[in-house]
């Protein structure tokens, strides 16, 4: 079973990775760098909470673990 503290870095460095690539996406389509940083930020807070909920919740469940 994972700790809180081990999901919490999990979500962050897959969160850098994300991060940037959303940036690079929205800045190919708008060609803005304040629209793509504004996009970035949002979707990044909004997307780490859920991925950090999602990891809790899995770490609920004993469906498909072996002992």
């Amino acid at each position: 079973m994972e700790t809180c503290k081990r999901s919490i870095v999990k979500s962050i460095s897959f969160r850098i990775l994300a991060t940037i690539i959303t940036f690079i996406v929205v800045w190919i389509f708008t060609k803005d760098i304040v629209t793509s940083s504004g996009v970035t930020i949002v979707e990044n807070l909004i997307k780490m909470l859920a991925y950090y909920a999602h990891e809790r919740a899995w770490c609920k469940t004993k469906w498909g673990l072996k002992q």
